[in-house]
């Protein structure tokens, strides 16, 4: 019995040994989720090497796959990532991105993603989102989030609405494709009832062939809608 448990001891030893000292393969860059890549495999694999001083044909034992994940999820345009090595060596990263819902347009252009957070342009993908403008800043995107979320929750909206525009007084209006009227939301109280007399409205002009005949559309009263004429 004592030999049999030495035998045992001494073969997980080397097992071990010989596992630790297996060299690492080249990374396998993988990402979850759409198929449109605002970061590129070859960016997430610097970040990997920069970041280990070179992770492929090194022990497995000093990687630090902590490290990796740690420089991988600072990137702006990663949500989260998780880094391991199998045992015959081969090192996977798992890479989930971020998904914009608006894309803001002033001199410090950059996309909204849909938990309310900052997230740079690409130079490899452009997403087709409902543009920002007007007096917005990226450490205060309350209210255009609020309305990118409504637009990208609902299908009305997201077939109709190209632009969000924002007030100095922080008040909401839309732009919506093919239409030359501006729709006038205001606050953004009572938000989903504001909606609901939008589309009752544009049912209605578009059955009756009124749609170029206002400027502006004012839903800031949840209770009714408010047409200028052009």
């Amino acid at each position: 019995m004592i030999g049999l448990l030495l035998l045992v001891v001494m073969l997980y030893a080397f097992s071990n040994t010989k596992n630790n000292a297996r060299k690492v393969s080249e990374p396998e860059i993988v990402f979850e989720g759409e198929n449109n890549l605002f970061i590129t495999h070859e960016t997430v694999s610097k970040l990997l090497i920069q970041n280990q001083a070179g992770v492929k044909n090194v022990p497995k034992e000093t990687l630090d796959l902590n490290q990796l994940e740690t420089a991988l999820n600072k990137n702006p345009m990663i949500r989260s990532a998780q880094v391991f090595v199998d045992v015959n060596g081969k090192l996977t990263a798992e890479v989930q991105q971020k998904k914009p819902i608006a894309r803001v347009f002033n001199s410090g252009s950059f996309y909204i993603d849909d938990q309310g957070g900052f997230m740079p342009l690409s130079t490899n993908y452009t997403a087709r989102v409902p543009i920002v403008t007007g007096v917005v800043d990226k450490n205060n995107l309350v209210n255009v989030y609020k309305m990118s979320k409504k637009i990208e929750s609902d299908n009305f909206l997201k077939k109709h609405v190209t632009q969000i525009h924002q007030d100095q007084q922080g008040g909401i209006s839309l732009r919506l494709r093919q239409c030359n009227f501006n729709v006038y939301l205001g606050s953004l109280k009572k938000l989903d009832k504001k909606i609901n007399n939008l589309k009752v409205f544009y049912k209605k002009a578009t059955k009756e062939k009124l749609m170029n005949k206002y400027s502006k559309v004012n839903l800031q009263f949840d209770s009714q809608v408010i047409c200028t004429k052009s």
